[in-house]
């Protein structure tokens, strides 16, 4: 299965019963077919949206582990510890999950936030769709 990796885990099977899963006290994450959570990441202090990425078991377990913020890259189909080499290392401040556990939500205090997308920005959405959804224009700049 892609983005799974023979590390074991600690992580409970996602739960059939439907209260359990979702207003229970266990994490359950709940890996789509892929082996993988999306992971929607903001700056703790600010609150603005950095990036969204994916984690399968073993990037979750890492960041908790850690206090870092590890993804699994798709395009490279390899674990990846956000600014291990541009510097832009994500200091985990918490970790929310969705109802249903299927998202991560992690907010994160960032060391070089200007090279928090690979583009060389704070932001991976630095574009924002046109009127009815023709062309892609500049974000507005919070400035």
């Amino acid at each position: 299965m892609s983005g799974t990796s023979s590390v074991s885990v600690p992580f409970l099977a996602p739960s059939p019963i439907a209260a359990e899963q979702e207003e229970g006290m266990q994490l359950r994450p709940r890996f789509d077919a892929a082996g993988l959570v999306t992971a929607v990441v903001t700056d703790h202090a600010s609150g603005d949206l950095l990036m969204v990425a994916h984690m399968n078991a073993e990037a979750l377990e890492q960041t908790l582990a850690s206090g870092f913020a590890h993804y699994w890259s798709r395009s490279r189909s390899a674990l990846w510890k956000k600014g291990e080499t541009s510097g832009a290392l994500q200091a985990v401040r918490e970790v929310l999950v969705d109802c249903d556990q299927d998202a991560i939500w992690l907010k994160v205090q960032v060391e070089k936030p200007e090279d928090t997308c690979h583009t060389g920005r704070a932001t991976c959405f630095y574009r924002r769709v046109g009127p009815h959804g023709h062309g892609l224009l500049p974000a507005l700049d919070r400035a």
